[in-house]
C-alpha cells in the first residue's frame, strides 16, 4: 500500500514538472525569439493602449482558460505580455493579481472549464451541466471582483503599499 502511493506520488511529481519545464522552456524560447518585442509592436500598431490593451488580454487569458491549465498559461504568457503592460506604465503586481483572478475564473467558465471536470471526476454522480450551473454565481462574483480590480487598482496594492 505504502509503495502504491509513493509510486502514484512519484509520477505525479514528476508529470507536473515536465509539464512546467516545458512551459518554462517554451516561454524562455518565446521571449529570446522577441515574440514579446513583437507583440508590443502589435499593440501599438492596432492602437490598443491603457485599459484597453488590459481587457483584450484579459479575453485572450479567459479564452486560453478554457484549453490550457493556469500553471501553462501564466509560465508561457505572462512573460509575453509582461513587456507590453509595462510599457504601458501599469504596476507588474497589479498585472500579476489580475493574471491569477482571470485565470482561475477561465478554469471554472464553458465550454471546458477545467476545473469543472476536476470536480467531476470527484463526484461522478453529478452531471456537468448542472455543475456549469451551480458555477454561475461564482463566475458572476468573480467577474464583477475583476471588474473592481481593473477599475481600482489600489484595492490590489493596498497591502503593497502599507508594508
Amino acid at each position: 500500500m505504502l509503495r502504491k502511493v509513493i509510486l502514484e506520488t512519484a509520477y505525479n511529481s514528476i508529470s507536473l514538472y515536465v509539464v512546467l519545464f516545458g512551459a518554462m522552456m517554451l516561454s524562455k524560447l518565446l521571449t529570446m525569439s522577441g515574440l514579446s518585442v513583437g507583440i508590443l509592436g502589435l499593440v501599438e500598431g492596432m492602437g490598443l493602449t491603457g485599459y484597453g490593451l488590459i481587457l483584450a488580454i484579459i479575453v485572450i487569458f479567459l479564452v486560453l482558460g478554457c484549453v490550457l491549465d493556469s500553471m501553462a498559461i501564466i509560465l508561457i504568457f505572462v512573460p509575453l505580455f509582461a513587456p507590453v503592460v509595462a510599457a504601458q506604465g501599469f504596476d507588474l503586481i497589479w498585472f500579476g493579481i489580475i493574471v491569477v483572478v482571470v485565470t482561475e475564473i477561465a478554469l471554472i467558465t464553458p465550454p471546458v472549464g477545467m476545473n469543472v471536470f476536476v470536480l467531476k471526476a470527484v463526484l461522478p454522480h453529478l452531471p456537468v451541466l448542472r455543475i456549469f450551473r451551480g458555477l454561475v454565481p461564482f463566475i458572476a462574483v468573480g467577474l464583477v471582483r475583476l471588474a473592481l480590480l481593473v477599475a481600482f487598482p489600489a484595492i490590489s496594492l493596498w497591502l503593497v503599499t502599507h508594508v
